[in-house]
């Protein structure tokens, strides 16, 4: 066992949350090795889809004319999605794509909303794999209604070659487009999630450490003034964390929809 751990156990020392945070085991490790590979982030994907679902029911299973209750809640959430995201991005073709757009948002909002749910206190998306995923098959979707609309070859000219600039600019702006697009476009969608949802996972862990170690573990005159600065600081950045999650789910689904218009309309 490492030093800092030995020194944590014994209470002797602070120690300030590090990676280790993120790293979470089986939920049951003493049981059968077929269920190693669910572990607490899978968890909390499962209870998103779920809440999803539910979400979904309630408010438009049985929709009334004069909506009330988690209707109302339904349809602002949607004219939201509709007329922030798929309208302004793809244009006449928006209302088609809602389905997909507005799946997307509550989704990708319930993951990162966990991390300051008492109990699940994880945000998925800090683990680099999931929003790669979700980057992943929103890349290959645009991959394939890009060639799908445009044709292989002139998908690759529109993306490369726009019209009415003049030629030698193709020489520089040809190899930037491809690797944009091509390259950077999926690792950019997926880091931009996952570096705020871990920068913002490990400072709440940091605050609230803080407050607990100077407050309950190590209360003292001296140590008490530090516990309650981590502890309106833990206040502070909960609320913070709870808008920069909602504000990272909303430019996620922001940014699938401008992939989705250019598949659609490459010459906007």
């Amino acid at each position: 066992m490492s030093a800092p751990h030995l020194l944590a156990q014994s209470g002797d020392e602070f120690e300030a949350p590090g990676l280790h945070i993120f790293e979470w085991g089986p939920l049951f490790p003493g049981g059968p090795s077929w269920l190693d590979w669910l572990t607490k982030p899978v968890l909390i994907v499962a209870l998103a889809g779920l809440l999803l679902v539910v979400f979904a029911w309630r408010a438009f299973g049985n929709a009334q004319l004069v909506p009330r209750g988690v209707q109302n809640v339904g349809e602002v959430a949607y004219l939201f999605v509709r007329d922030q995201v798929a309208r302004p991005m793809i244009g006449k073709d928006g209302d088609r794509w809602m389905g997909f757009l507005f799946t997307t948002f509550f989704f990708v909002l319930f993951l990162n909303l966990a991390g300051v749910v008492p109990v699940l206190q994880l945000p998925v998306p800090s683990h680099i794999a999931f929003p790669i995923v979700l980057a992943a098959f929103v890349y290959v979707l645009m991959l394939f209604l890009s060639i799908k609309n445009q044709g292989f070859i002139g998908y690759f000219k529109n993306m490369m070659f726009p019209p009415g600039l003049p030629k030698p600019l193709y020489i520089i702006l040809a190899p930037i487009e491809f690797l944009s697009n091509i390259i950077l476009r999926p690792f950019t969608h997926s880091v931009r999630l996952f570096a705020n949802m871990f920068a913002g996972h490990l400072l709440l862990a940091f605050f609230s450490t803080v407050a607990w170690w100077f407050l309950v573990e190590k209360l003292t005159p001296l140590g008490a003034g530090v516990g309650v600065v981590g502890f309106l600081m833990t206040i502070v950045m909960t609320g913070f964390e709870i808008f920069v999650q909602s504000l990272q789910a909303f430019i996620f689904v922001l940014l699938a929809a401008s992939y989705i218009g250019g598949a659609l309309h490459p010459e906007h």
